[in-house]
Parts: C-alpha cells; structure tokens; sequence
C-alpha cells in the first residue's frame, strides 16, 4: 500500500505537527514513512507546505505531481496552489476560511474568497470545504484547525491507520494541558464530516 498525502498552509497553522502526527501513525504500524517540509517565511505567516508518504519501499519523500491520493488544505489560496500535487480524482479536504496577506490588507491585490470557494468545488473527486474558523472555536482553542483537519482525515476509508492510532500520534506530540482540547477538536473534525 501507499498513501501520500500533501499539507498546504501558512506558517502558525500547525501543518509541520499535522504532518509529523500523520507520520507517526504510520510508522506505528511498522510502515515506511517519508516526510519533507517546505516552510517560506513561516513566522510571517508565509507558504508551509508538507509532504508525507507511508507505504512500502518508497523511496523518496518528495511527491510526484499528479500522485497525491489526499490535499489537506489549512487555507483557501494556500490549497489552491497545492493543486498540482493531487492525483486526478483525488480527495481534498480544506478549510473554507482564509488568511488574507498583507499585500490585500494594503489594497495592493486582492483576494477573492468565493472565487476561490468555488474553483475548489469544481474540482474532480472529493471536495470537502470545512469552516476551519467556527470549528476551533467550537472545540474551544482557534489554534486546534490542524488537528480538525485530521479528525476529518480520519473518517475516510482506505487509510492504513484507525481514527484511534491517529489521534494518539497527535497526542503524542501534544504537551499535556492541552491534550483534552485537542481530542475535543479530533472529534469536532470527524462529526463535521458527517455533515459535509
């Protein structure tokens, strides 16, 4: 089996853990795992992007264009330009919120949320468009996004890791105050992906 899957954020949303929980998971079960990180500027809320690969033999940790099976979207632009890494008919799941650069702040550029919203729908396979925002909120931290984003990772079928596996790796890398909100925002991942 093989499972690549990309992250695509900015810097402060949590994408590296996200991507090293999900590489924990798999090498839990004994799989090859193969990560790479691309972070520009991440402090100043710039590009991060992750790529992580679990199977067997793989044999680098960069992702082909066109072969990721799954585009973990932490921001509307930022997943937009990941777009290239996913397979055709490939599954994304995204945030539906955005962090609008400076360069729009100043009137320089703009920055068209529902043109954006809408080109993500159009895409082939599954599309799913999560309220990042409300959804933190609800599990009670705004900064847990990430881990609501894995929560819903976990409904899919196909993975090589249960939701349980998964949620323990994020938990592994989580200082333990704030494990119990992170396990609400795991959850809070997974039921809206009942009604996406």
């Amino acid at each position: 089996m093989k499972l690549d899957i990309v992250i695509s954020g900015v810097g402060g949303q949590g994408s590296v853990l996200a991507s090293r929980a999900l590489a924990g998971a798999g090498m839990g079960l004994g799989l090859d795992v193969r990560t790479s990180e691309i972070i520009g500027m991440a402090q100043r809320e710039g590009s991060v992007t992750s790529q992580v690969r679990i199977g067997e033999q793989l044999f680098g940790a960069t992702i082909p264009d066109h072969e990721a099976d799954i585009l973990l979207g932490f921001e509307l632009a930022e997943t937009i330009r990941a777009l290239p890494k996913l397979k055709p008919g490939g599954v994304i799941i995204a945030s539906s919120s955005a962090i609008v650069p400076v360069s729009v702040q100043l009137g320089i550029s703009s920055y068209d949320r529902e043109a954006m919203r809408r080109y993500l729908r159009e895409q082939p396979g599954k599309v799913v468009l999560l309220d990042l925002d409300e959804l933190a909120k609800s599990a009670g931290n705004i900064k847990t996004g990430n881990v609501i984003i894995l929560g819903a990772l976990s409904t899919l079928p196909g993975l090589p890791f249960e939701p349980e596996q998964l949620q323990q790796a994020v938990l592994n890398l989580i200082p333990e105050k704030l494990q119990n909100t992170n396990k609400r925002a795991f959850e809070v991942g997974r039921r809206a992906m009942e009604v996406a």
